[in-house]
Order: structure tokens, then C-alpha cells, then sequence
């Protein structure tokens, strides 16, 4: 597999090199062009990931997560939810890469094997970074009016985090 996985991107090129010139198109035109096309999407996208990158850093510094997990704590004690895995789940929609840290974290402090481990890989499949790809996705075409779509996402990452758990309880 992995002399396949060194062979098959230069045949890709080639094929497509083959391609255009059996098409007839100037292949460096096409692809300077795209590499502009790729540049200036790039510089649309920025402001809309530097502008995230600030909230979500306010959002961490601010401690608000461990205010709001004070108030939380004897609901998911009853409900019998570690209580270690809730910063992951509140900051999923927010940040993948935070999201990432904490579940490294939690796979140091109880292993990957673990009942918190399991959860944290299953919480990390079964949701999205919604606010991120709305940034992305939104901002590099310039959508200002999301209408339901933000509403839509944060349900998906609900039913996502409600479906983590319980198939951390069923199968673990």
C-alpha cells in the first residue's frame, strides 16, 4: 500500500498533464490562473478566520466554561456523564483544534482505552466545527445572511453529542 500511495499522485499529475495537452489547453495558464483563483480566495477567507481565531480566544481566556460547567455539575452527575468530557463537548462547535488538545489531554490522564477516552474519540466523530465552517464557508463567499444554517448546525452538534453518549453507554 505504500508503494501504491508514492506512485499514484505523480500518475495524477501526469494524467492530467496527458489530458490538457491532448485537449489542447495551455496546462501553465491553467494552472497559474488557478493558483491566483486559490491566492485570492485565500486573502477572502483571512479576516473571517483572524475574526474567529480573536473569539474564540476571548471565549477560553474569559473562563466562562469552567462557570458554566459549576452550574452544570450536579445535572450530569445524576445523569452519570463524566464531568471531564463537557469542556470538549461545549467547545467542539467552536474550535477543532482546541476540541483535539482536551482529547489528547483526557487520553493522557485516562488512556484512550478508557470509558472517557472512548467517549471523547466517539464525541469527536459524532460532531462538527459548526462556527468554523460557517467562517469558511460563508465568509469566503462573502454570505452575510446564514438564515437557519447556524441553527441547523448547533442542533447537528447536539443530537452528535447526545448521540456520543449514548453510544459510549451502550457499547462501552
Amino acid at each position: 500500500m505504500n508503494k501504491i500511495s508514492i506512485v499514484i499522485i505523480p500518475l495524477i499529475v501526469l494524467f492530467i498533464v496527458f489530458y490538457g495537452y491532448k485537449k489542447k489547453v495551455n496546462i501553465y495558464e491553467a494552472f497559474l490562473s488557478g493558483a491566483k483563483e486559490g491566492l485570492v480566495s485565500t486573502f477572502n477567507i483571512f479576516p473571517t478566520l483572524i475574526a474567529m481565531v480573536f473569539a474564540i480566544n476571548i471565549f477560553l481566556k474569559s473562563n466562562f466554561i469552567t462557570f458554566v460547567l459549576g452550574f452544570l455539575k450536579p445535572i450530569f452527575k445524576f445523569l452519570s456523564i463524566p464531568l471531564e468530557i463537557l469542556p470538549m463537548a461545549l467547545l467542539r462547535p467552536i474550535s477543532g483544534s482546541s476540541t483535539l488538545v482536551i482529547m489528547s489531554n483526557l487520553f493522557e490522564q485516562f488512556g484512550p482505552d478508557s470509558f472517557v477516552g472512548r467517549l471523547a474519540s466517539i464525541l469527536q466523530g459524532c460532531t462538527d466545527t459548526t462556527f468554523y465552517v460557517m467562517t469558511l464557508y460563508f465568509g469566503s463567499i462573502k454570505i452575510l445572511k446564514t438564515r437557519y444554517a447556524l441553527k441547523v448546525g448547533l442542533f447537528a452538534d447536539l443530537c452528535g453529542i447526545v448521540a456520543a453518549f449514548i453510544i459510549a453507554n451502550l457499547f462501552f
